[in-house]
């Protein structure tokens, strides 16, 4: 599929914005990506809505292989095939799948956190570190060993280390 199929296709639906997006393009309106078109197919955005309309249809979620695995992406079903030559049901396609996109970004943006609020747990002002030298444990263990040798001296020569 290339971007002028894809606009002819969606001509009765309305104006799309039409995306490279990994080895196809993704179709949205006001930001909104509600279908990919891919070399293995057109996939439209659904969710618990609209997956038994795509089932009834036949249609598979997205699915791609790993190394590992073979991955199902639930949230992108495959368009019935009859639909590419249905200029009148294709739009009400579309546009259950742009209600699905639109309700998927909703609950998104409802559990992302509020930015500029403050938050009820405030964090302690941090302290700057401070770089410490470090010793090997053989030099460590000379300094102690010294210290406890060394007959304590006094009077100025012994605060200034010299004799």
């Amino acid at each position: 599929m290339d971007r002028d199929f894809l606009i002819d296709l969606f001509a009765p639906f309305g104006p799309v914005t039409i995306k490279r997006m990994f080895s196809g393009f993704g179709v949205s309106v006001d930001g909104v990506n509600f279908a990919i078109a891919l070399r293995s197919g057109l996939y439209f955005r659904a969710d618990e809505q609209t997956i038994a309309r795509f089932e009834a249809e036949g249609s598979k979620p997205i699915q791609y292989q790993t190394r590992a695995r073979t991955v199902t992406v639930n949230s992108y079903w495959e368009l019935p095939a009859r639909l590419f030559d249905d200029p009148d049901e294709l739009p009400e396609w579309a546009r259950a799948a742009l209600e699905a996109a639109q309700r998927a970004a909703a609950r998104k943006r409802a559990k992302a956190p509020k930015s500029g609020k403050a938050t009820t747990k405030k964090a302690a002002p941090r302290k700057k570190a401070v770089p410490k030298k470090a010793a090997s444990k053989n030099t460590a263990s000379r300094n102690t060993a010294s210290r406890k040798a060394a007959p304590k001296k006094a009077g100025k020569a012994a605060a200034t280390g010299r004799r």
